[in-house]
């Protein structure tokens, strides 16, 4: 069994009188093109031309491709080589991380105007959860005109915004609202909108599950919403649940702001314990990279590391060190989390279940870091990048690191569903 978790308090639901049957107002922002954006501002030159943001024409990958270069087929995550096969005349430019993190900085001080309800999901994206300044500012159209206005005002950058009662159809919204547009889901408008749309539109549903589906005759979501709570918690595990109310657009998840997530770790009870170093290494490396990943998901990054084991007799042990600087690495999450080990008994006595952690976090980016380690902690981050993006486009499954095959079974349709592929 596995477990992953978000720590802290949780929002508050409100219910406005002008807004019937509503508990929530949530809107989803998007900057359009982020970081291809950026470059086409700070030089005017490039502005309707095709721009790929990520290295040299022969090695590497792309970050971002400007709205230009995209029906030529590039995409995120692509060779660079290949990009430029396919699109010959993009302008090719390196990542200037520092410049997209002051922009993105800029863009969410204009959110937090409007609310301190802000769940950033990466650099240049967030859920708002604005039910409590409908009466202040107005409708949640209305706010995310203002936000929209100020942002191309304050930044001359644009970005997409999606309306609705929950995080799900906020998000969907926003994606149809691309590029530099706005949509609202209304409650009336909900089936209308979710009926028409492919199952992969759904939240969690990559090509494992979409084949499994199709295995039942379903490709679309009102396919779906044929079949019973009961007959999917039964083929998909807990993940049918989810299958179930999203393609009915129910979604319970609040907005989770920075400062009410305490910790994000990872744990995993195992049905046979743990006695091999080279199996506990391996597992434990696994956690790190999830957590890294959830991490990096929620633009986070944290300074303390704690390591949690749970012997065969169940008793717990915890270890923790504190950082100068936040991680949000696998591979350096990683090295402390393996110091942390050694100073249990893993390995001497079996592990039922083993953990990793981390708290006191911050905004991905910030804080001190070593003057010489800075390099490293750039390439890093530019390989999280594309690591991250072509686990987006591929699934977690797809993307792993190669010391974390030896011993690894293929995951079946079912576990990669639950895991939300």
């Amino acid at each position: 069994m596995n477990s992953t978790y978000f720590t802290g308090n949780q929002s508050y639901l409100y219910r406005h009188p002008s807004m019937k049957n509503i508990e929530r107002c949530i809107i989803h922002l998007d900057l359009d093109a982020f970081f291809a954006s950026v470059e086409q501002r700070d030089r005017p030159e490039l502005r309707g031309r095709p721009v790929l943001v990520g290295g040299s024409s022969q090695r590497g990958v792309v970050w971002a491709a400007s709205y230009e270069a995209r029906p030529f087929g590039v995409h995120s995550a692509m060779p660079i080589a290949q990009a430029l096969r396919l699109c010959p005349e993009a302008v090719v430019l390196p990542v200037r991380m520092n410049e997209y993190r002051k922009a993105s900085r800029a863009v969410f001080t204009i959110f937090s105007r409007f609310t301190d309800c802000i769940e950033p999901l990466s650099i240049d994206e967030a859920f708002l959860d604005v039910s409590a300044s409908l009466r202040l500012f107005g409708s949640g159209q209305a706010i995310a005109c203002q936000i929209r206005e100020a942002v191309r005002r304050e930044t001359n950058l644009t970005l997409s915004a999606g309306i609705a009662p929950n995080k799900f159809l906020a998000k969907l919204a926003s994606e149809a609202a691309k590029p530099d547009g706005l949509k609202e889901i209304f409650p009336e408008e909900i089936d209308a909108f979710l009926l028409t749309l492919p199952v992969k539109a759904l939240w969690g549903v990559g090509a494992v599950t979409a084949q499994k589906l199709a295995t039942l005759g379903v490709s679309r979501v009102a396919e779906l919403r044929r079949l019973k709570r009961e007959f999917l918690l039964r083929t998909f595990g807990a993940s049918g649940g989810l299958l179930y109310d999203l393609a009915r657009g129910i979604d319970a998840r609040p907005v989770e702001s920075d400062s009410s997530i305490k910790s994000v770790g990872h744990e995993d009870t195992y049905a046979t314990d743990l006695s091999d170093p080279v199996v506990i290494q391996r597992e434990l490396l696994g956690l790190s990279e999830r957590v890294a990943q959830r991490l990096r998901s929620k633009n986070l990054q944290g300074r303390r590391v704690t390591v949690k084991v749970k012997y065969a007799d169940f008793s717990v042990v915890t270890r923790s060190r504190t950082l100068a600087a936040g991680l949000s690495n696998g591979g350096e999450i990683f090295g402390i989390a393996t110091e942390l080990l050694s100073q249990t008994e893993a390995g001497r006595r079996p592990l039922r279940l083993l953990g990793v952690s981390l708290a006191t976090l911050e905004v991905l980016g910030t804080g001190q870091s070593e003057l010489f380690a800075a390099p490293r902690r750039a390439r890093l981050s530019r390989l999280d990048q594309a690591v991250d993006q072509l686990r987006e486009r591929f699934g977690d499954q797809r993307v792993v690191k190669g010391s974390l095959l030896a011993g690894r079974k293929e995951p079946s349709d079912a576990e990669q569903g639950t895991d939300g592929d």
